[in-house]
């Protein structure tokens, strides 16, 4: 048997899910006015009854997502619209960073004119904020809390896709594994949490600092050239042997070998003349910088080990 409700009927349970619901329910015109909402509508400090005139939908969210907002509702109006849930950073008297999902569906007359648009909006901050710190968990090296390997890739991929001078310079902790297995596990930590906590000390703000893998650190660094980041890496190279040795409690020698590209054509392209660079720095006895070779007019310039001033340090 199928039993319908009746429109008083329908009216109650909307009522009583209006009233009784976190979700927020609002009934637009057609230009996109609130002309009624639910009660959870003062959820966002906001109460209609006391307003001359009801706030714009794009009232209700932050100013760079206006645009969208109108363009779903405008959509729904030519009904044209998805049907979809979207996500969006709300303008809050209260409380920042509340974002809510929209879903808008729209409301005819008997004639079939669509007088208006029926709007859900349903709060998922702790949603999003959960999100974000799954997403910041994915990129950050939860020993450093540097950036982690696929944070760096996309940052340098990101770097690539724009002409702009940058360089890319690749640490290597020398004998890491060896000083691992020799101090223990904790040690070796210590020594990476060390260079990292150094890194983040005397780099610039525009410096982007990862943990790329086992005891090797990627340090992008904006508008250097390959010869003027191996001169800025010099001290870290020079400062880390005595800080790394005080991580191992003086018991032992510690230094670090770079390699160092001119960030160019492609991510992969940067990192294999960077990991070349460094494998000639290890191949030289480690404790230096290397560059990789490039051209620039059709001549090849900063050739590996033709730096001014560079030298071996030494172990």
């Amino acid at each position: 048997m199928r039993v319908e409700f009746t429109v008083t009927e329908r009216s109650a349970v909307y009522g009583l899910l209006a009233n009784h619901s976190k979700d927020i329910i609002l009934k637009t015109d057609r230009r996109g006015f609130v002309l009624a909402a639910s009660p959870a509508f003062e959820r966002l400090g906001l109460t209609l009854p006391t307003m001359l005139i009801g706030p714009h939908l794009r009232d209700l969210v932050h100013s760079d997502h206006g645009a969208l907002i109108e363009a779903e509702h405008a959509a729904a109006i030519a009904g044209q619209g998805s049907g979809d849930w979207l996500e969006l950073p709300v303008r809050h008297t209260a409380r920042e960073g509340q974002w809510y999902e929209f879903q808008m569906s729209p409301m005819a007359d008997a004639a079939g004119e669509t007088y208006g648009v029926l709007v859900v909006m349903r709060c998922i901050t702790k949603r999003k904020s959960l999100e974000e710190r799954l997403f910041a968990a994915e990129l950050t090296d939860p020993l450093t809390r540097l950036t982690n390997r696929i944070a760096f890739v996309a940052m340098l991929e990101h770097l690539v896709a724009r002409p702009q001078q940058a360089a890319l310079a690749l640490f290597d902790i020398d004998h890491f594994m060896k000083l691992n297995m020799r101090f223990g596990q904790a040690a070796g930590d210590g020594l990476l949490i060390a260079f990292a906590e150094l890194l983040r000390t005397v780099t610039r703000s525009a410096d982007i600092i990862s943990r790329v893998s086992g005891g090797r650190f990627g340090l992008i660094m904006p508008d250097l050239l390959p010869e003027e980041a191996a001169a800025a890496c010099m001290p870290i190279v020079e400062a880390f042997g005595e800080a790394g040795r005080a991580a191992l409690g003086g018991k032992f020698p510690v230094s670090t070998s770079v390699g160092i590209a001119h960030i160019s054509q492609s991510a992969d392209n940067t990192l294999k003349h960077a990991e070349l660079a460094l494998l000639l720095a290890k191949a030289k006895g480690r404790s230096r910088i290397e560059t990789s070779p490039r051209k620039s007019g059709g001549e090849w310039i900063c050739a590996p080990g033709n730096l001014p001033g560079m030298r071996s340090l030494g172990r």
